[in-house]
C-alpha cells in the first residue's frame, strides 16, 4: 500500500514467500527443494533492494508479516502509529 501524501509504503509480506524468522517462514519445501530456496531467497533479496531504494527517495516503510495477521487489534494500532 502506497500513501505517496505521507511518503510511506506498506508491504504486506507472506512469511513462506519472502522468507519471515517465524515457523511459517522457515518451512522447507520436500519436493524441488532447491528450485524454491533459490526463489524465497532471491524475493528476500529484492526486498532489501527495494527497501533500500525507497529509503535513499525518503520514504518511510513498514512491512506486515502474513503471521501478524492473527493479532488484528496489535496490528492496526501499529499501522495507526506508523501513518501519524
Amino acid at each position: 500500500m502506497v500513501f505517496p501524501i505521507f511518503r510511506k509504503v506498506i508491504f504486506v509480506h507472506g512469511c513462506y514467500w519472502h522468507m519471515h524468522n517465524c515457523r511459517f517462514g522457515r518451512v522447507t519445501p520436500k519436493t524441488n527443494a532447491r528450485f524454491w530456496k533459490n526463489k524465497r531467497e532471491s524475493n528476500k533479496e529484492r526486498d532489501k533492494r527495494n527497501r533500500k531504494n525507497l529509503k535513499k527517495q525518503g520514504w518511510d516503510i513498514l512491512t506486515i508479516w502474513e503471521c501478524q495477521l492473527r493479532n488484528l487489534p496489535a496490528l492496526v494500532e501499529r499501522i495507526i502509529v506508523f501513518l501519524r
